[in-house]
Order: structure tokens, then C-alpha cells, then sequence
């Protein structure tokens, strides 16, 4: 029984690629979803980016104001 047929052998093939294909299949879900989190923890740090942006904007403006004051002040 040890010469298999081209049939089995063939069917051994096939098993073997559904194998593959399955295996692939499941790291890809797991890729995608990694893609979904990893996208939504990038949008949660443009987020942080922009408030962080927006913030040094207004210090920037109090250092202006602060900076004007002392200056009218000095004359």
C-alpha cells in the first residue's frame, strides 16, 4: 500500500491547500481586525494631536497677551 494512486495523491493535495487556505483565512480575520484597532487607536491619537495643537495655541496667545502687558506696562 505504499504507492498511493494520482487520485490520493491528488486528494492528499487538495486537503493540504484547504489546510493552507483555512490557516490563511484565520490570519487574515486576525490581521483585519488588528487593522480596525490599530486604526482607531491612530484616530484617538490625532484626537490628542489636535487638543494638544489647540492648547499650545491658546498658551501661546496667553504668553502674547502676558508679553503686551508688560510692555505697555515698561511703556
Amino acid at each position: 500500500m505504499e504507492n498511493k494512486t494520482n487520485l490520493e495523491k491528488l486528494n492528499t493535495k487538495v486537503s493540504q491547500i484547504l489546510q493552507q487556505y483555512h490557516s490563511m483565512k484565520v490570519e487574515n480575520d486576525m490581521l483585519r481586525t488588528e487593522i480596525v484597532t490599530l486604526k482607531s487607536e491612530k484616530e484617538l491619537i490625532n484626537q490628542e494631536i489636535e487638543k494638544l495643537i489647540e492648547e499650545n495655541s491658546q498658551k501661546d496667545a496667553e504668553i502674547e497677551e502676558i508679553a503686551n502687558k508688560i510692555e505697555s506696562i515698561l511703556g
